[in-house]
């Protein structure tokens, strides 16, 4: 049986579960929503104002279907606390690091990093330019840190497996790097995992899905039931290594014909090039041409490449919507309903019902955060289910009560 100690940290997690869904709420509507009874909930609520967790949202707006005051204690508004950063999120990129400080309730935006430097080839350089990041950083106490990784993370451990486009993280103990910049407690989370979190957190009515980014690499994450996707072994959905027929590209896992040597930023513009004989072939180049040429052969085979690997991932998991994210997402709307046609048709479901593929930007900081709450600032009290906050938002569910 859990202790009250117990049963209060599972019920604070509640709480915190039940803002990341609603954004505000008074002390009414939480008690409502937990299940929890009202003098719980309202405890719970002022331990995490005064701990800083939450603030002060205001009034409910009548006009907005508000429920009418009550007597006794206003009906203030609560949401997590958007005053105080406290948060250092750091995204290892394999050209760049980015930095930024941040408080646990983040406003609705795109990310912007206030800090970037390139990342090196060595870990005491990496180790350098975070150590110049954080001077110039504003005097907040920092009380956690996030990493967003790339590769193979064993995110219990703490430490990159491997890291096919990134390979001096390998070994490197990033969090005992960390330590001599922060005296806070520290974690890492592999990149595109940080991606679904955040996607989760700032649609949190979306349902399940399979997000897939397109970068140096090209790399998936699932959420499922609900919550972030967790298999037995530390791998996230590394449909980039999956081989594509014909490929004859080295890749930096040490395979040859993965997806990514294709279908990466990197692999889209060596596709270009190599048909360009001379003439310009960046980026913006490559979106001209296919804005102004339409979909070449070369760019239709790797979008049915992308599509064949991204079927069968849902047909496996038994999803229905993908999300998009990174450089695939700036080709020109005919490029990527090229892509959204070819996954549909490779998908089991669409026999039967809806499937959807969309683009959108990346919320990686919004991952960060979420991971920053769940795992380091209000964890899961020990001996308890391990459950994460993105398991506890689908509420209500049994209650368990304490003691305020």
């Amino acid at each position: 049986m859990a202790t009250p100690a117990q049963l209060r940290g599972i019920n604070r997690r509640r709480i915190l579960a039940a803002l990341l869904r609603r954004g505000e709420a008074s002390r009414a509507e939480l008690a409502q929503i937990t299940g929890l009874s009202r003098p719980t909930a309202g405890h719970i609520a002022d331990d995490l104002l005064e701990a800083g967790l939450l603030e002060e949202a205001g009034a409910p707006d009548p006009a907005a279907g508000a429920a009418p005051p009550r007597p006794g204690r206003p009906g203030q508004l609560l949401r997590l606390d958007r005053s105080r950063p406290r948060i250092a999120a750091v995204e290892i990129g394999v050209r760049r690091t980015r930095l930024a400080l941040l408080p646990v309730g983040l406003p609705p935006g795109p990310d912007r990093w206030p800090l970037e430097w390139p990342t090196g080839e060595t870990p005491e350089a990496w180790a350098r330019g975070l150590a110049a990041a954080a001077r110039r950083l504003s005097p907040h106490r920092v009380e956690a840190v996030l990493l967003s990784v790339p590769g193979v993370v064993d995110e219990t451990a703490g430490r990159v497996l491997y890291s096919p486009n990134l390979h001096w993280t390998e070994g490197t103990h990033l969090l005992s790097l960390v330590g001599r910049v922060w005296d806070a407690p520290a974690r890492l989370l592999q990149e595109i995992r940080a991606l679904a979190l955040g996607q989760m957190a700032v649609e949190p009515d979306g349902g399940d899905f399979l997000l897939v980014d397109f970068e140096d690499g090209v790399g998936g994450a699932a959420v499922v039931g609900g919550a972030l996707f967790t298999g037995p072994l530390p791998l996230s959905g590394e449909l980039g290594h999956m081989p594509v027929p014909g490929n004859r590209r080295p890749c930096g896992c040490g395979g040859t014909g993965c997806l990514e040597t294709l279908a990466s930023r990197p692999g889209l513009l060596r596709s270009f090039a190599a048909r360009r004989k001379g003439k310009d072939h960046d980026w913006p180049a490559l979106v001209r041409d296919t804005a102004t040429r339409g979909i070449r052969p070369w760019l239709a085979a790797t979008l049915e490449a992308v599509a064949s690997a991204v079927a069968g991932a849902l047909n496996i998991l038994g999803l229905r919507r993908v999300v998009l994210t990174g450089c695939l997402t700036e080709l020109p709307e005919t490029a990527l309903e090229h892509l959204r046609r070819a996954v549909i048709g490779g998908t089991m479901w669409a026999r039967f019902g809806d499937v959807s593929c969309q683009a959108a930007p990346r919320r990686r900081m919004a991952g960060l955060v979420w991971a920053a709450l769940d795992r380091l600032l209000v964890p899961a009290p020990p001996e308890t289910s391990p459950e994460d906050l993105s398991s506890l938002r689908k509420i209500p569910s049994p209650v368990l009560e304490a003691r305020p």
